[in-house]
């Protein structure tokens, strides 16, 4: 993972966000699938349906914690698929 992406990674975590790396990337990931999971708490992070229904701050169905997250780090979430969230730069 590049410097950017750690930090944020790491910050992301400490606020229990489903986040996750993968060997074959260079960047990581955020579970759209492990929203009430109770490692990761009560926090609604992503919802690729009904995210836009949420709240106004809410950009394509992603939680304002993670966008604000990302945007300190130059980074954005982009959806790979209705479950996983990709972040690049």
């Amino acid at each position: 993972m590049t410097r950017k992406h750690r930090l944020a990674f790491n910050a992301l975590r400490k606020i229990n966000a489903p986040v996750y790396e993968r060997y074959d990337i260079k960047n990581f990931q955020i579970s759209a699938e492990h929203n009430f999971d109770p490692k990761y708490g009560d926090t609604l992070w992503a919802d690729y349906y009904d995210g836009h229904t949420i709240g106004s701050d809410w950009e394509f169905g992603v939680n304002p914690l993670i966008t604000n997250t990302l945007h300190k780090y130059g980074l954005y979430a982009e959806w790979i698929n209705a479950g996983e969230l990709g972040v690049y730069e």
